[in-house]
Parts: structure tokens; sequence; C-alpha cells
């Protein structure tokens, strides 16, 4: 090679040199402002970005000075020495003069590289793992139509509100999903009362009460996630007037299905979350054409209930609780016959990841955020605090619990507007998604499944297409490690990876079922296909609502 080639750089280098040497500056000039009053502003996020983007500019200066200082010294040497001795001599400060580059080019990957081993998405099990549950089982029904989502985003009323959902649209997906769960076709009313009455009939028959439905005088107690209006936060202040809580479109779906179509009894259904207050917005939109349904609110508000403590307990499996307060079901969970959960499709940016049917369930226990502590720490055992895998998940004693999984007879995904849960900003209303088929707009979705873990696993898989990789700038992302822990822990809960006995109910092993249902990871994101859609044991996604 000649030297004109050796020499000549290329454009890419060109580049790198111009833009490094003031980027480098400006980081370290920022690093220096923020951190010399406040020295614990080091450990914050930005600061952490730019200290290797800063130190890296620092080694390069040094380097410059390094290199200038070899050569004036070298050449006297050189000029007198014999040339063994100079090449020797050479290499020794070549070395010495090289060493802050080698430090720059160690440093900046580390931090800006999302390859690195500090930001890589979590290696994912792709299963399947686990034993599918249903009618269908392992079928998860998906119905997606933007025409349910109309509202024009902030500044244009709020989400919530009547006129921001449209009604009739979210009938029909709600009607759609059920009836596929149920492995019926179409969304007719008579279909629609049939597959309340096959899920209450499949799930009687499981637990051994014979196939029969409903009957008058057995509860209903469905569970959805008002953590925007949370007790401790206050009821939809101004910092949460469009937190994504559970839409009350899509529960007065719910309602209308079970009331009109299933001959419920409105005063036999509790609707609520156990810590959190039940928006005026929300009730005032339900109790007009529901009224004598139980709306469950933690502070005493007009026509609304307050929760109870009942005597079942939950036994955490994990010694780690021994010395806490111990837990109880509220008697609405206790005294229902049949469960919904009810979840939304969330990112959840400070703890857990995410946050859908099974992080519904934490709503779940009776406690007064008010009140006395001394209750096991639920959020100790979150990926963000523990991000190893095969570790103990209190998401699966709850999922395992006879009085809230073991009395589920649907779990319900409400993403008609998804939201992020994060420290930032937009943590607080809902975002138009980026990824297909969304491309933009709302997720205007409804999920539907009779398996808890399988639900959780497609949720799971549209918020890592929308977050692929684990987001230097949050805690915790979809895609970091631990978050698919709980999936794997429920799927093979009988001889979990973690090898934790889990017992909520004080269980004997013989109790124990052998999985909690099945768990993988769609083939891409572009098919959205899993085994059972090819016909193999594990998860069938139905795309119902148009032409997803």
């Amino acid at each position: 090679m000649s030297k004109s080639k050796i020499m000549k750089p290329g454009m890419r280098g060109v580049i790198v040199r111009v833009l490094s040497f003031p980027g480098g500056f400006l980081a370290l000039a920022w690093f220096l402002i923020r951190v010399i009053p406040k020295p614990s502003r080091a450990l914050y996020p930005c600061q952490r970005a730019a200290f290797p983007l800063a130190s890296a500019f620092v080694a390069a200066l040094l380097g410059l000075g390094m290199t200038r200082g070899v050569r004036q010294l070298a050449r006297p040497q050189l000029a007198n020495s014999r040339p063994a001795r100079s090449r020797g001599l050479v290499s020794v400060l070549l070395i010495a003069a090289c060493l802050p580059f080698f430090l720059f080019g160690s440093a900046a990957p580390v931090s800006m590289d999302f390859a690195s081993p500090a930001s890589a998405p979590a290696a994912l099990v792709r299963g399947p793992i686990g034993e599918p549950r249903g009618i269908r089982p392992g079928r998860v029904a998906w119905a997606f139509d933007p025409g349910a989502t109309p509202w024009k985003g902030i500044g244009n009323g709020h989400w919530w509100e009547p006129q921001s959902t449209n009604q009739s649209v979210v009938d029909t997906m709600l009607a759609q999903v059920v009836c596929s769960v149920a492995g019926a076709s179409g969304a007719q009313s008579s279909n629609v009362a049939a597959s309340w009455d096959a899920l209450l009939k499949f799930y009687n028959a499981s637990e051994g009460r014979g196939s029969r439905g409903y009957q008058k005088g057995e509860r209903f107690m469905i569970k959805v996630n008002f953590v925007g209006a949370i007790a401790v936060w206050g009821a939809l202040g101004p910092d949460a007037i469009d937190y994504p809580n559970t839409s009350p479109h899509v529960i007065h779906a719910l309602l209308d299905q079970l009331v009109n179509r299933a001959g419920v009894t409105q005063s036999d259904i509790t609707v609520g979350d156990t810590l959190c207050n039940f928006p005026d917005g929300y009730y005032n939109l339900l109790a007009r054409d529901f009224p004598r349904v139980n709306y469950l609110s933690y502070t005493p508000q007009s026509g609304r209930v307050t929760p109870r403590p009942s005597s079942v307990r939950m036994f955490w499996s994990t010694p780690n609780a021994d010395g806490t307060r111990p837990d109880y079901l509220p008697t609405c969970f206790a005294e229902a016959a049949y469960l919904v959960n009810l979840a939304n499709l969330k990112g959840h940016f400070d703890q857990a990841g995410i946050t859908l049917c099974g992080k519904n369930n934490y709503g779940s226990l009776y406690r007064r955020p008010d009140g006395p502590g001394g209750f096991f720490n639920l959020h100790a055992d979150s990926p963000r605090n523990n991000p190893r895998a095969g570790s103990y998940r209190n998401m699966v004693d709850l999922m395992a619990h006879d009085g809230l999984g073991g009395k589920t007879v649907l779990y319900l995904i409400d993403g008609l507007y998804a939201a992020r849960h994060s420290a930032r900003v937009e943590s607080g209303r809902p975002l138009r998604w980026k990824s297909a088929p969304f491309n933009g707009g709302w997720t205007s979705s409804l999920f539907a499944s009779q398996d808890p873990v399988a639900i959780d696993s497609v949720g799971m898989d549209f918020l890592l297409a929308e977050w692929p990789i684990v987001d230097p700038g949050e805690s915790i992302s979809p895609a970091s490690p631990g978050v698919e822990d709980y999936l794997v822990e429920a799927a093979l809960v009988s001889a979990p990876p973690s090898g934790v006995f889990y017992h909520p109910t004080d269980a004997s092993p013989v109790k124990r079922p052998s999985s909690l249902g099945v768990h993988e990871h769609w083939k891409d994101a572009v098919s959205r296909r899993y085994s059972g859609n090819d016909g193999k044991k594990g998860i069938e996604l139905v795309q119902l609502g148009g032409s997803p």
C-alpha cells in the first residue's frame, strides 16, 4: 500500500475528528457546571451519559500533549542512538503516548453503544413453555379498530370523556374478543350471552362444581387499574387528569355484556381498584346506565362503596415476607364467585418494566396507604431491584392464589390509549405509538384470554415492539433483564427456575397446578405468529377488527 493511501483519511474519520472535540468539550463543561455545585448529580442519568465523553476528551488532550512531548524528546535521542536502541525507545514512547487513546476507545462505547451489556435487551425465552389454558387453550383475541379512539390529544378535552371514545365501536370490539375466546364467531347479542355462559360453565366445571353458568346471588368482582387515582396521590389532580387508567368506556361495555346479555344482577357486581378512588368523570358515565352496580372507592365518595377486609389471607412464598404485617383480601374479592381482571396496556419504566394482568393484581389486597405500614414490600422483588432471572416473583403468588387468579374467569387488557408510565413528563398521558399497525396513532386495541400467562406474553411483545431497547435514560424498560421472569415462573409454577415453592393459599404440593399458562414470544413483529397459530401447542393470537 502506498504512503498516500495510508495518510488519506476516509470521510468517516473526518466526521469523527470534526465532531469529537466540540462534543467532548461541551460534555466536559456540562459535567463540571452541574456536578461541582452538587456532587450527587454525578449519579444522574444525564451526567452518567456525559462523563465518558468528557473523560475521553480529557484523555485525547493528554494524548496530543504526550505525542508532542514524545516527538520533542525523541528527536535528539534518535539522532545519537543506534538503530536497535532507537527502535526500543520509540516503542516505549509510542505506548506511553497512545495510552490516553486506548482509554478514549474504551470509555465511550460503555455508555453510548446500545449493544453494550448495560443497555442490551435481555435474552428472551422463545418457548413455548407451560400449559395453555382455556376453552381454546392458549388463545388470545386481539381487536384493533382506530375508529374507537377519535380523541385528538391534549388540549382537546380528555381521553376519558364521553365524546373522546366511540362507545359503539368499543362495544363491538369487546364482543368480538369475548366471543373469540369462548370459541364463538361474530358479535351478536345471542353469541355474547352464549359466550359468557360457556366461560362460566368452563370455569365451574374446572373447579368441580359441574358445568353450570351464573346463578342469581353469585358475585362478580371486576378488578380495574386506577393507579392514576391512587389514594396517596389524590383523585385525578392536575398532574393525573389524563393518566391512562382503565377506560370507563371499556368498563361500560363489560357491564353491558354482563347485565344485558348474560343476565347478571347489577347489585351482584363490584368494580374498582382497592387502593384507589373512583373518579367522578368515570362514575358519572357508568352510574347513569348501571346505577345499582357497586363502584369501589378507597375514599368515601357519593354513590360508591369502600373496601373492607376479609379473613382470607395471602401467604407470600418467600422468607423476605417474614415479620411483615399479614395481607388479606378485601371482602369484595373474598365473597366473589367470579373475577374479571381488566388491566391496561402500559410500560412500567420505574419498577416492573411492564404492567399488565399480572401486576394488576397488586391492587387486589386490603391495605391502607395512609394508615399503618409494615406490609410486605411488593416492589422489593421487582426487576428494577432484582433483575436476575430465576428469582422469586410475587406476581406469581397473586396469579396462583385461589381467591385471585384461581377465581378469574376472563383476562382483559384495555389498549385503547396505551402509555409508558415513567418519571418522564409523558408518563401522565396516553402516547401515540410508532410501531405497526399503529403507525403514529393510538393503540386502539382490546385483548382477551382465559390464559393469564399467554395474554401478558402477547402484551409484552407489543410493548417490546414499541420499546425494543433498554432505554439508558430510564430505571428499567420492557426489554430489561428480569421483566419476563414472572411469566417463566408462572408457566413452570410447579417446578420454576427459581426453585421457589409457591404456596399463596398455604396449599400443599398436591393442590398446586403444574402450570398457570403458556409463555412464548411471537416469531416476529410483522406476522405476529405464535406456535398456536401454526397448529402447535402454544399461544394462538387471533386478530380481529379489520386488517391489523
